[in-house]
């Protein structure tokens, strides 16, 4: 295998970075975006003293600047006015806050670990996926290309919790201990769910050509997903008070007030004491 001159390949090179569509901001920029944004609607975690402390008023411009920075290279690519977009998520911030409030308080009071509401939005990773995640939707319907993909994507990388922008989320969302869930983009989740690690809400087959089509289960109010279920497909719809038990493997509907449960057998045998002599 040969390699290229060095000027052939920063020829090769150029050409290829010329062709790409989109320009992005970068991934550490989004990342300290989303915390700072967090951090500025829940700042139960303090500062080193020797920091300086802004106003909220400061807080707020530098947020909006930070995101009008971001927006610079997708400009292109907006369906509105850049002004427009930026009115319209900081206009839905208010109502983003009280949902995770009601996210928060859901976590704190079904989890018999938690101690009180400031450690599940200082620590808790589920609750930082949900917060990103609110946000990143937040994102997508005001029009932003890429940027909301990145953001969850972050959060992805820090708790382990993959959820789809696009996917569609009621209030009073539960997520406990987290690694391992995976929400995909036209998932469908009601009011007061919880979700344990290693849940996937995903499609019964990857294929380009149903990227336009619901691909993802719908998921009833105040139903409960224990750990490492999987449950598959557009049509599948899990009625509302539903419990799905660990392991389960599910690509049908079950109706409200279902209990699904996967069945293993485990053996347990006796063995007899060893002899003394």
């Amino acid at each position: 295998m040969t390699s290229d001159h060095p000027d052939s390949f920063l020829s090769r090179l150029s050409r290829q970075n010329d062709k790409y569509r989109y320009k992005l901001p970068s991934r550490q920029d989004a990342g300290k975006f989303i915390q700072n944004l967090i951090n500025f609607l829940f700042p139960i975690s303090q500062d080193c003293p020797a920091c300086p402390n802004k106003d909220l008023t400061m807080k707020y411009a530098d947020l909006r600047k930070d995101l009008d920075c971001m927006l610079q290279p997708l400009i292109p690519h907006l369906e509105k006015d850049k002004e427009e977009i930026l009115n319209e998520v900081f206009a839905s911030i208010p109502q983003i806050y009280d949902m995770l409030l009601l996210d928060a308080r859901s976590i704190t009071d079904n989890d018999p670990a938690s101690v009180s509401i400031e450690e599940v939005i200082s620590v808790y990773p589920g609750f930082m996926a949900i917060a990103t995640y609110r946000f990143a939707h937040s994102f997508a319907h005001c029009g932003i290309p890429l940027l909301p993909r990145m953001l969850t994507e972050f959060a992805h990388g820090q708790t382990g919790i993959d959820i789809h922008p696009n996917a569609v989320i009621g209030h009073s969302f539960f997520i406990d201990h987290g690694t391992g869930v995976v929400i995909g983009e036209t998932t469908h989740i009601g009011n007061n769910v919880k979700l344990y690690q290693g849940v996937t809400l995903g499609a019964t087959h990857v294929s380009k050509s149903l990227a336009s089509r619901k691909r993802h289960p719908t998921i009833e109010d105040n139903v409960v997903v224990y750990a490492n279920a999987t449950i598959l497909g557009g049509d599948t719809v899990i009625g509302h008070d539903s419990v799905i038990g660990g392991n389960a493997w599910l690509v049908r509907s079950v109706p409200p007030f279902s209990q699904v449960y996967h069945q293993s057998k485990i053996e347990i045998r006796q063995q007899s004491a060893p002899s003394v002599t």
